[in-house]
């Protein structure tokens, strides 16, 4: 059997089987905004605010909110929602002990951006404390705290965790790139549109240099196959370059990417929380 036959046609499935969408329809985010008059409100951190936006557009299918304390342990101690499907690391959210104490089960926060407007709805299911040495040895294997993921799991102050559902009544506005700032579903749908059933994404963080342009070229080209690069913005670690070059950068690629339909490159940006896992789309 033949390489292109064995890998078949037509788009996988999403992440976890579905493609989550937590943005609610306008009449509902009317209600909310309404109702979140009486809610306890939490102002999102930068970080926080990327999860978020990855939450409420799909980008952590199959999460359909920030982790409750189930998938938190499993995933701490497998790799793995409650529901068995593979996850790498916890998306939480991380709030300090003044703020957990005024929580119960069953309550309704406000998530608001920095400027006080809210963007989302969070149905409480549970609040714990964290062990964060435990968390971080779990996760990455180490406690040492030259590792940077480390570092910021011991580094933050915020112990509690709060889990439970997303009603997501807007996302945090974005003023550049705004063309490129697609939702999985909607890059799903450039797809459809042009017939893609096979696709070679190249994700980075950096610039794209040469040979990843020939490692993304090369592999499209052994499977017939489109190509999507998928640069991430957002959250940075220090050395990163910013993603104004990113985009500088793939504009270049794009350029020089030779003039064959089955190679058509597509850019989509996606805007970083957790650094380690990316937008399954």
């Amino acid at each position: 059997m033949s390489s292109h036959s064995a890998l078949g046609r037509g788009l996988i499935a999403p992440h976890g089987g579905t493609l989550v969408n937590l943005l609610v329809d306008e009449d509902r985010a009317d209600q909310l905004r309404e109702e979140s008059r009486h809610w306890t409100s939490w102002p999102l951190t930068p970080r926080q605010l990327c999860d978020l936006e990855l939450l409420a557009t799909g980008g952590f299918s199959p999460l359909n909110g920030f982790m409750t304390r189930g998938d938190y342990d499993s995933v701490c101690g497998s790799m793995r929602l409650a529901d068995g499907t593979l996850w790498p690391m916890p998306i939480t959210l991380d709030v300090p002990d003044t703020f957990a104490r005024t929580v119960k089960d069953g309550s309704t926060i406000a998530l608001r951006d920095p400027e006080g407007v809210l963007v989302a709805a969070l149905h409480v299911v549970d609040v714990w404390k964290a062990d964060r040495r435990a968390e971080a040895a779990e996760v990455f294997g180490t406690t040492d705290r030259a590792h940077p993921g480390v570092a910021a799991i011991l580094g933050n102050e915020a112990r509690w965790i709060i889990g439970g559902r997303i009603d997501a009544v807007r996302l945090p506005l974005h003023y550049d790139f705004q063309a490129l700032r697609l939702t999985p579903a909607a890059v799903r749908g450039v797809f459809n549109r042009h017939g893609c059933t096979r696709v070679v994404a190249f994700q980075t963080r950096n610039v794209m240099h040469r040979a990843h342009r020939e490692l993304t070229l090369r592999a499209a080209e052994s499977i017939d196959a489109h190509v999507l690069i998928h640069p991430v913005v957002g959250m940075t670690k220090p050395g990163d370059t910013d993603h104004y070059t990113h985009l500088a950068d793939q504009g270049f690629i794009q350029i020089d990417t030779p003039a064959h339909d089955s190679l058509q490159p597509w850019v989509a940006v996606q805007r970083q929380g957790n650094a380690a896992f990316e937008s399954p789309m």
